[in-house]
């Protein structure tokens, strides 16, 4: 190609380019078949520079010259050529992007919290066939589902070849399926749904064999999800050898710590900014 490229500017600068009497469509659809006025009757060697290609090929006699839609995939401006004897003749056209038919689908991010206002972002770019990017304005359908529900739908507008959503995440833990449609095009992404801080902690006493245990009941967010195992928990007593807090894990859903109790004892529970309620116990002498 280089070498073609080399060819073509060796043939413009020893050959001075007349005034052109090529004629081309300002504007050309990519991959559509097309022709070229010439009124060089005597033909030449055409040359066809664009983006992604550069071609030459002799043509015969003849006041029309075919270009075919393969050598104009690529979106941009393309300069067409016409060398013989006399010179150079040339002209100038913009190959434009076919109608929509691909799409790229970006969802951020992949793990987010239940209830959480704005928390996906879905991004989408628009292409035709060819993968060139699709500038004019183009209706883009966003879908979100969760589960077995039905499908929650939104258009936006593309602008510049994006179109672009933010969804708030559902009640219910789960994957959503999260996606983008327009024309023949459909991409999907998933996104995974977690449970948000725990909520209405409520715990509870317990003696056995001569020890006092403190644990939780099944500890859930404001939604109903099981908050996941490895959240923290924090248990603080108060009692006649002062405070004492102990941090312990949520396993199989529960919390759950030894505490020796000295006389009467205040215990709390928290976890993050979530408080719950508050037990008085008296230790076993």
């Amino acid at each position: 190609m280089r070498a073609l490229v080399i060819t073509v500017m060796v043939a413009t600068m020893c050959c001075p380019l007349l005034a052109s009497d090529l004629k081309a469509p300002a504007t050309v659809v990519a991959g559509t078949d097309f022709v070229i006025a010439s009124a060089e009757s005597q033909g030449g060697t055409f040359y066809l520079i664009g983006p992604s290609l550069v071609s030459k090929r002799e043509v015969q006699n003849g006041s029309e010259i075919s270009v075919p839609g393969d050598e104009i995939k690529s979106a941009g401006v393309y300069t067409a050529l016409l060398c013989s004897g006399a010179g150079c003749v040339s002209t100038d056209f913009y190959v434009k992007p076919s109608s929509p038919a691909r799409l790229s689908l970006l969802a951020h991010p992949s793990r987010v919290r239940v209830a959480e206002p704005n928390a996906i972002s879905a991004v989408a770019l628009v292409f035709d066939k060819f993968r060139n990017l699709v500038v004019e304005p183009a209706q883009v359908e966003f879908q979100a589902v969760a589960g077995e529900a039905q499908p929650i739908s939104q258009s936006r507008t593309a602008a510049n070849g994006i179109a672009w959503i933010r969804l708030t995440s559902g009640k219910k833990e789960g994957p959503i399926k999260v996606g983008a449609i327009i024309g023949p095009a459909k991409e999907l992404r998933v996104v995974r749904q977690v449970a948000s801080d725990a909520c209405n902690l409520r715990i509870k006493p317990e003696w056995a064999a001569g020890k006092f245990y403190v644990s939780t009941d099944p500890v859930r967010d404001c939604s109903g999800n099981a908050v996941p195992d490895g959240t923290v928990v924090s248990f603080t007593k108060t009692d006649r050898s002062g405070k004492t807090t102990v941090d312990a894990p949520v396993k199989r859903g529960i919390a759950r710590v030894q505490m020796p109790v000295d006389g009467n004892a205040r215990i709390f529970v928290a976890s993050g900014v979530v408080t719950g309620n508050e037990l008085n116990v008296t230790g076993k002498q």
